[in-house]
């Protein structure tokens, strides 16, 4: 999956977007541990209101965005989620502006990776431990991930501890 990240990431670049890689896909190369990644979380620059925007306006050049995916053979499959889908592979987008308010992650702590080329920002340890406390709060993710969401938080804890 960090490949098909790679190749994403790549032509956001060329639009002058470096995006964040979030998730489990993102962990996995913070960790080096594979955490089962499903999809691929991409953050990109949005309105800061998060959730409270409206889908249309939530994340910014959505336009530009989907033309990309589009070329990249993925479909739009749920416009509230900004979700794409490619022979069973799904990235969802979210929004970049929305994550300090949302887990108190400040845009310029986020270290700035590159690979191949490639430029997107990583979370660190101790910043995808504030995602995934903030994140294990919501009550969608408290219904369908938060025995995953516990077990990074576990992770992470310890990791920082050492």
């Amino acid at each position: 999956m960090y490949q098909e990240f790679l190749t994403i990431a790549r032509e956001l670049n060329q639009i002058g977007i470096v995006p964040l890689l979030m998730g489990s896909v993102g962990l996995e190369v913070r960790t080096g541990q594979s955490w089962q990644a499903r999809d691929l979380d991409i953050h990109v620059p949005s309105d800061p209101r998060g959730w409270a925007a409206p889908d249309e306006g939530r994340i910014y050049r959505f336009d530009e965005l989907n033309a990309i995916m589009e070329k990249l053979g993925y479909h739009l499959v749920n416009r509230h989620e900004h979700e794409f889908q490619k022979e069973g592979h799904s990235v969802e987008f979210g929004g970049l502006h929305s994550l300090p308010s949302f887990a108190g992650v400040e845009l310029e702590d986020l270290e700035e990776v590159e690979d191949e080329d490639v430029h997107y920002y990583l979370p660190n340890l101790e910043q995808y431990l504030k995602i995934y406390q903030a994140s294990s709060k919501d009550s969608y993710r408290a219904e369908n991930n938060n025995r995953k969401d516990f077990a990074k938080i576990d992770y992470l804890k310890q990791a920082l501890r050492k």
